[in-house]
């Protein structure tokens, strides 16, 4: 009795309407009555003790009997409304005319226990209706066919039969072909048995008798009522204590629950009335069964939620117990069970517990190329992922939370628990030091689904609803199109932020950092971009099958764009313009470019929108001592990707496109763009065209863009190409970067192959015609040009420097380059722009034969140079060239150091070593000029001194030992032809004059020089004979001995003519 007496509370639990179901009430031996369409609201708990939980079956028989119950319920004529216990409240509370259908009374008592009590012994009636409810012969008849090989002969036992057909109803959901279909007026019967036992886990016989233990075990204070019990049994279903016999009972009731949410009291009633509010049961255009499905309830109010419409938080609570409950155990859902059981057999088994055969199979789904996933079974999880929502809280995906829990209370513990934005953080953390391996391998394969619908990334959905309603004409959360599946909206988003320039078009601001932070975790894998990996399998198997490291994959795609097929080629193509225009979409290229980005481009890396400030940061700020390996080789590696394509540079393709399409049209390499537009500028400048055809912000970006690829030789294919060989060869070990590599084939010039040798000297060509070209110059000069060359020209840079090289202020490593430059110009004229314009009438006039013998593409190895010097030392030349010729040249000892005369320079290894500020390496040579055993260097040597005589500039020691001398005795003389240095010889042999002793010596040393270079370097022609004859100190003796020579020979020449004459005379005579 005492046990009876508890049951009244269960009376009052009854779970959702029974109405909806109240057409089958003639399976049931009822006639069917008519309800209201919406599920009415539970009611409300009151006061009242549950059945003792260990009270048999016998004890509740008992209890009816004491209260007087009915007949035996298969009785087909019993009406409850014909009970005396229930007859004033069914005349108070219902309608007429159900009186005569016992599942509309049941519905309508229960309904209205809100508003009203009932009596307690109609309360004890009802519930004693629902304990037998499970004998009527219909069940009975089903049980026997169904579930003949599973139940005993006593049908009767401990609800055996009921929950044989709860199991074979879960079956037939799970199969595809039905052996014993059950009929579905009979699956509907069921299912509303389950729902009556919902309130107390003592009316489900089965589970009850099989989970006695263990409700002992873990809820030993949980009540019964209000299906307490059963949300402490399910919260401990994975607990290494629970039996088996447990567990499979009470996975049977989830998966009913998953058939039908008014199975679980608690979320039915704490969600009655959002269900109403937000029409979730009232699309005609679905079965009602569809309505019933826990993943329909889940949608429909995870829509209303992610529409900011208001749902109670018990109900969100519900929900979320039960989103959480669908992600551990992939066996409620039916539709995974069916597809995925091969995937499952094959590469998940033995992992049922705490969501691991769901993750087992979102990894699999991943696309991975050694395993793959049926499309069937891939739609079953993205529906699966869809109904769970995980992204709105991370606990829902219980292998995630278990995985992260260690990375979220490090990296993330300043968002608040359950915040969406956790997710978002996990993200951030993804490779980097604070992500652990098992976090990291869950993290992937929760957000390879996510980021296949838009919609399951909550913040992105709340910030670009309106966006991709106006815009991509997206529907509700829960609602898909065939014009714009969930997967295209994102594509549709992220076009009309980075490529609309019409205003009515573009995205708002707060959803366009949204695409900008989804954007720049899908650039962390490339399975994260879903059409990336849809139209790029193939293409990833075929090239890049080793490439499986961070990042690897997208960039190995860029570095086979042409390889690629078309629609791979596109997606790709499109991915690298976008991150032109916002390189921080490359998230781990921008983490690890983070310490040079502080230091140097923290103005632009904070700008909302970037446009290609960044990146062109980077660039400019590649070999600052901030700059890491991975940050040097990715910049590196996006430059390289850049001169595919044009369109790749984002600031060059938005100040220049319309220019391309005018001027070079079908023109796709930004490489071929770049020189096509520079050809034309160029053209333009030389022919001093009124308007220059490349417009001025195009010409502005050309040159950034000209300067980034004199960096590297790489971003030059034209010149990469030819001397591949070359480099492999002569410059092996040399870095490519700071344009070292091309450095290294100028400075090894003579050994180029012959294509190479033709491409350097082209490049050495437009550099010197350019000096900003110049990469090495220009990073080695940097401080000497701010210092010298502010408001010089950017083409006189080097005639600048050159002008300022003997300065004191000079820096040493500047001096030095700008010799090196200068010993390249004297190579060849064409090198040299300035000496080439002043000498334009002097080389053909002097040293046409040299360019008659040389083709358009060789190289003059410095002979127009030396014809112009020898001339320049005869004193024959213009004087603007003659200006030129003087001031360009480099000195001796620079010379020395390049070429076949670097073995004769180690005669003066110590002078060399002080480098060739002083002069002293010439000094040197000069006086060991009889030890120079090679005739270049030996030729090289003489030509200085005979250069010298013409001007004392030419001679550094001797200019610096005179200068004083200069300024007092000759300040009125006009350098130039010889002028100073006669000056400065009268003034030696004038003993009135007193020179300084250095000037007097040096002076001294240059006779004995002349003198000494006159013995061993004879003449090579008349005009050499005469100026050495002319310009000798013994010039009067050698002329009066060419004199009495002159003389002798004609009087030698009178006498043999008279004795010719005389032997004639005589033969005519005989």
């Amino acid at each position: 009795m005492a046990a009876y007496s508890r049951t009244q509370l269960l009376l009052l639990l009854l779970p959702l309407s029974l109405l909806c179901l109240c057409g089958f009430g003639s399976v049931l031996g009822l006639k069917a009555a008519s309800g209201p369409a919406e599920p009415p609201n539970p009611p409300v708990l009151r006061a009242a003790d549950p059945p003792a939980k260990d009270a048999p079956a016998a004890a509740a028989a008992a209890a009816a009997a004491a209260a007087g119950a009915s007949p035996p319920r298969r009785a087909t004529g019993w009406k409850l409304s014909e009970e005396e216990a229930c007859r004033e409240d069914l005349t108070r509370l219902c309608p007429k005319h159900t009186w005569t259908n016992n599942l509309a009374v049941l519905e309508c008592l229960q309904d209205r226990r809100e508003e009203t009590d009932i009596a307690p012994d109609c309360n004890h009636l009802l519930w004693n209706y629902k304990l037998n409810l499970t004998t009527d012969p219909k069940f009975e008849s089903v049980a026997t066919e169904v579930c003949k090989s599973t139940i005993a002969e006593d049908v009767h036992s401990q609800g055996e039969v009921i929950a044989c057909l709860e199991r074979a109803l879960v079956r037939e959901a799970e199969q595809q072909d039905h052996v014993r279909p059950i009929k579905e007026e009979c699956q509907r019967a069921i299912l509303r048995v389950a729902e009556l036992s919902s309130d107390d886990f003592h009316l489900d016989r089965h589970l009850y008798f099989s989970c006695r233990d263990d409700r002992e075990r873990f809820c030993q204070n949980t009540q019964a009522g209000e299906g307490k019990v059963y949300k402490c049994l399910f919260n401990h279903k994975f607990e290494e204590a629970m039996s088996e016999k447990c567990r499979d009972a009470l996975t049977t009731r989830q998966k009913l629950i998953s058939q039908d949410y008014r199975v679980s009291y608690s979320l039915a009633k704490a969600c009655k009335l959002d269900l109403r509010k937000q029409r979730c049961s009232l699309d005609t255009n679905l079965p009602r069964a569809r309505e019933a499905r826990l993943s329909y309830l889940l949608l429909c109010l995870e829509a209303a939620v992610h529409r900011g419409r208001p749902v109670s938080g018990e109900c969100q609570g519900e929900m979320l117990d039960y989103r959480r409950m669908l992600m551990e155990d992939f066996s409620l859902s039916p539709e995974i069970v069916l597809h995925c059981r091969t995937e499952i057999e094959a590469h998940c088994s033995g992992l049922h517990r705490k969501g691991r055969t769901l993750h087992c199979l979102m990894r699999i789904g991943r696309g991975d190329r050694s395993t793959t996933v049926d499309s069937v079974c891939q739609s079953a999880l993205q529906t699966l992922i869809q109904s769970a929502d995980p992204g709105a809280d991370y606990r829902i995906d219980r292998a995630l939370n278990e995985a992260c829990e260690s990375v979220i209370q490090t990296a993330c513990k300043h968002i608040r628990n359950g915040d969406p934005m956790i997710l978002s953080c996990l993200m951030e953390h993804l490779y980097t030091e604070k992500m652990v391996e098992d976090c990291e391998h869950r993290l992937l394969e929760l957000q390879y689904f996510i980021s296949r619908d838009w919609k399951l990334d909550p913040i992105l959905y709340k910030k670009c609803q309106g966006d991709a309603a106006r815009l991509c004409h997206t529907h509700g959360w829960n609602e898909t199109s065939e014009l714009m599946p969930p997967g295209a909206v994102f594509s549709c988003l992220y076009r009309h932020a980075y490529r609309t320039e019409e205003q009515g078009r573009r995205l708002s601001r707060d959803c366009k950092v949204e695409v900008q932070r989804i954007l720049h975790q899908r650039a962390l894998d490339v399975k994260l971009d879903p059409e990336l990996q849809k139209r790029c399998m193939t293409d990833l198997g075929k090239w890049c099958s080793e490439k499986t490291d961070t990042g690897q994959e997208l960039e190995c795609l860029q570095d086979h764009l042409e390889d690629l097929v078309s629609a791979c080629r596109e997606v790709v193509g499109n991915l690298t313009e976008l991150e032109s225009e916002d390189i921080q979409i490359d998230a781990l290229l921008i983490r690890a470019c983070e310490p040079v980005t502080q230091a140097h481009c923290h103005d632009v890396a904070d700008n909302q929108i970037d446009t290609g400030d960044l990146m062109e940061c980077l660039v400019q700020n590649k070999h600052q001592k901030e700059m890491n390996e991975k940050c040097a080789v990715g910049v590196t590696h996006f430059q390289l990707i850049q001169m595919k394509d044009f369109r790749f540079s984002y600031k060059f393709k938005m100040a220049c496109k319309e220019d391309v399409l005018r001027l070079c049209p079908n023109i796709k390499k930004k490489v071929d763009v770049v020189i096509c537009l520079s050809t034309t500028v160029r053209n333009d400048t030389l022919q001093e065209a009124k308007e220059q055809r490349v417009s001025l912000k195009c010409r502005k970006q050309l040159r950034v863009e000209e300067l980034e690829m004199s960096e590297d030789i790489r971003l030059e294919p034209e010149l990469y190409d030819p001397c591949k060989s070359d480099i492999s060869r002569l410059c092996p070990n040399v870095a490519f970067g700071n344009a070292q590599m091309i450095e290294c084939l100028k400075e090894q010039k003579k050994q180029l192959s012959q294509r190479c040798h033709q491409r350097i000297f082209r490049l050495q060509e437009v550099e010197m015609t350019d000096p900003e070209l110049d990469y090495q110059l220009m990073r080695v000069c940097k401080q000497m040009i701010k210092r010298f060359c502010t408001e010089a020209d950017a083409r006189n840079v080097l005639q600048c420097l050159k002008q300022n090289k003997n300065s004191e202020l000079m820096d040493p490593k500047c001096k030095q380059m700008i010799t090196k430059r200068q010993i390249t110009q004297n190579t060849d004229y064409r090198l040299n722009p300035v000496l080439r314009k002043a000498c334009r009438a002097d080389i053909p006039k002097f040293c046409q034969p040299i360019l008659n013998k040389a083709s358009e593409d060789s190289e003059l190895e410095g002979q127009v140079i030396a014809c112009l010097k020898l001339k320049y030392a005869d004193q024959r030349l213009s004087p603007d060239c003659e200006d030129q010729i003087r001031g360009d040249s480099p000195g001796v000892g620079a010379r020395l150091q390049t070429g076949p005369t670097a073995a004769d320079a180690l005669l003066c290894a110590e002078e060399a070593a002080a480098q060739e500020q002083t002069g002293q390496v010439e000094e040197c040579l000069k006086v060991n000029l009889l030890k120079i055993k090679q005739d270049g260097c030996k030729k090289e040597v003489l030509n200085m001194l005979k250069e010298s005589k013409a001007d004392i500039f030419v001679d550094p020691v001797l200019h610096t030992a005179c200068a004083l001398d200069l300024k007092h005795h000759c300040a009125a003389i006009t350098p130039g032809r010889g002028r100073q240095m006669s000056c400065l010889m009268e003034a030696l042999q004038d003993k009135r004059v007193r020179l300084q002793p250095e000037c007097k010596k040096r002076l001294q040393d240059r006779i004995d020089m002349w003198s000494y270079a006159a013995k061993v370097a004879p003449a090579e022609g008349f005009s050499d004979l005469a100026v050495q004859v002319m310009t000798s100190p013994s010039k009067n003796y050698i002329l009066l001995m060419i004199a009495l020579s002159v003389c002798v020979l004609f009087l030698v020449g009178l006498l043999c003519g008279r004795i010719t004459k005389r032997v004639t005379r005589e033969l005519k005579d005989r």
